[in-house]
C-alpha cells in the first residue's frame, strides 16, 4: 500500500509575537482581512500559538507574554528596539490602492506611501497597531 505524499500549501510562513494577541488577530482580520484558521488561547487572555491565512499565505502569532519560552527569547517586540523592525512582511494583493485606504482607516502610521515601483508592482509600506513593518503591493516576483 503505498502513501501520497502530503502536500505542502506554503513553505515559508513568517512567525510574530504580539503584547496583545487577541487584539492584533482581530485587527488583522479585520482590517485586512486574513483569516482565522487556528487559535489556541492560552491563560490571562494570551494566545499561545494562532494561524492566520491570506489567499494562499499564512502567517502565524502568539503572545509576547511567554518569554520565559526559548522563542520567545529570540523575539524582541519593536517597541523595545526603538520601534526598529529586523524583518517585514510583503503581501500580495489584488488592489494595492484599496488596502491603503484600509491601512489608513484603520489608524495605521504610513511609513512609505503608496508609489509605483520602477521593477514593477504598486505598493505602500505601514506599520501595524504594534508597529510591525508590513508592505502591501500589486508586485509579482514570478511574472
Amino acid at each position: 500500500m503505498s502513501v501520497a505524499p502530503r502536500q505542502i500549501k506554503v513553505n515559508v510562513i513568517p512567525c510574530l509575537r504580539y503584547s496583545d494577541a487577541p487584539r492584533a488577530i482581530e485587527w488583522l482580520c479585520d482590517t485586512f482581512g486574513f483569516e482565522k484558521q487556528m487559535v489556541v488561547p492560552g491563560e490571562n487572555n494570551t494566545v499561545l500559538h494562532a494561524q492566520l491565512s491570506f489567499g494562499n499565505g499564512m502567517i502565524m502569532l502568539g503572545s509576547a507574554a511567554s518569554a520565559d519560552s526559548e522563542y520567545s527569547k529570540l523575539i524582541k517586540q519593536p517597541g523595545e528596539i526603538g520601534g526598529a523592525a529586523t524583518q517585514t512582511l510583503y503581501i500580495v494583493v489584488e488592489d494595492a490602492d484599496a488596502f491603503h485606504a484600509r491601512a489608513r482607516e484603520a489608524g495605521c502610521e504610513i511609513i512609505m506611501d503608496i508609489k509605483d515601483e520602477d521593477y514593477g508592482g504598486r505598493d505602500f509600506t505601514c506599520r501595524d497597531l504594534e508597529g510591525h513593518v508590513w508592505t502591501f503591493g500589486t508586485y509579482d516576483p514570478y511574472a
